[in-house]
């Protein structure tokens, strides 16, 4: 079924329940004057409500039954100078995770082919590294070509970028640049203090202005209130041009970091946080991201029901746990879900 099919059948849906389309045709162009007070009445609505409204904007722009799928390989692991409170690949903290250098061109476009006759459509590709180094430039736009190649879309998330290295980007034919917002401005000192909040949005604006798509979303679950859950979505959804892909990250807690111990997120809190990002960026492709091995199918189904219409696939996203395919194809059959 077409989106435009599914428009149809949505219309029916919302007259037989005498619901007004007045909340679905307001949503044709992206709000980008969000405030917190507004952001928060949505956290507060009654479960179903939210996730109706969210089900609304889903289906108006996407087709409900249809997920993205990408595939996540570290070309380059460990021994970041960063300090990131969440990450194992931290030259900060001891988690036993081993250095590598960066991976030769022919193993990553092995992983990229092999990911795509697993029904990816996009390789996502991460370096530890605080930011590209401009000696390593010409390499990684090899690598972007060679994947490329293969018919895949391509996305990296190598740290920082200046304006001239996004450019190098673009006209080697990367398609996304991953550069995460990680939570709100007043909680990422919490999080983070090798650089600062800024220095993200700058990157941020020099992928954009390159013709770069975005994507960038942040972590849950980090010990943030639900007023930085409700910020962090603010700046995304505020940005001049809205990030085209938004992952919603669950903190995987890892032994060795500094929150391996922080309390998990209630997983409704989780819900309800993919359904406001559906919410609020209604067009973009919300990714539900890591943490999913530490979800149960029916919290997946409820944040595929709320919105989500793209995951990772893959055993490992960069060095954390992720679903095995075989148990993500299953999940897909038992919803009904086709892969894109």
């Amino acid at each position: 079924m077409t989106i435009e099919q599914q428009n149809i059948e949505n219309d029916k849906i919302i007259l037989a329940n005498n619901i007004s389309p007045e909340y679905l045709n307001n949503a044709n162009e992206a709000h980008k004057n969000w405030q917190i007070e507004e952001v928060l009445e949505l956290f507060n609505l009654p479960f179903n409500d939210l996730i109706f409204k969210a089900m609304q904007i889903h289906r108006k722009f996407h087709n409900a039954n249809e997920v993205q799928v990408s595939t996540l390989l570290s070309i380059k692991t460990g021994g970041c100078p960063e300090n990131c409170k969440y990450c194992p690949q931290s030259a900060h903290f001891d988690t036993g995770l081993e250095k590598q250098s960066l991976m030769p061109v022919e193993k990553i476009v092995e992983s990229a082919i092999d990911a795509q006759n697993a029904g990816a459509s996009r390789f996502c590709m991460g370096a530890a590294w605080r930011s590209l180094h401009d000696r390593d430039v010409d390499k990684i736009c090899e690598i972007v070509k060679a994947v490329k190649n293969t018919g895949l879309e391509t996305c990296m998330t190598l740290g920082m970028l200046t304006e001239k290295q996004s450019q190098k980007l673009k006209e080697a034919g990367l398609d996304y640049y991953n550069h995460n917002i990680d939570s709100s401005e007043e909680f990422y000192s919490e999080i983070i203090t090798t650089r600062n909040f800024q220095d993200r949005l700058n990157t941020l604006k020099n992928v954009r202005e390159a013709g770069l798509n975005v994507c960038s979303g942040g972590i849950v679950g980090m010990g943030e209130t639900r007023e930085d859950r409700a910020k962090m979505l603010i700046i995304l959804a505020n940005l001049e041009k809205q990030p085209e892909s938004v992952p919603i990250n669950m903190l995987v807690r890892v032994k060795g970091t500094p929150l391996e111990n922080v309390e998990a997120i209630d997983q409704f809190e989780f819900i309800r946080t993919i359904a406001i990002a559906r919410i609020m960026m209604n067009k973009a492709k919300v990714r539900l991201s890591a943490g999913r091995e530490e979800m149960n199918e029916q919290t997946q189904a409820l944040c595929f029901l709320a919105g989500a219409n793209s995951i990772f696939y893959g055993e490992k996203l960069l060095t954390t746990q992720n679903p095995e395919i075989i148990k993500d194809q299953k999940l897909f059959k038992k919803l009904g879900i086709s892969a894109s």
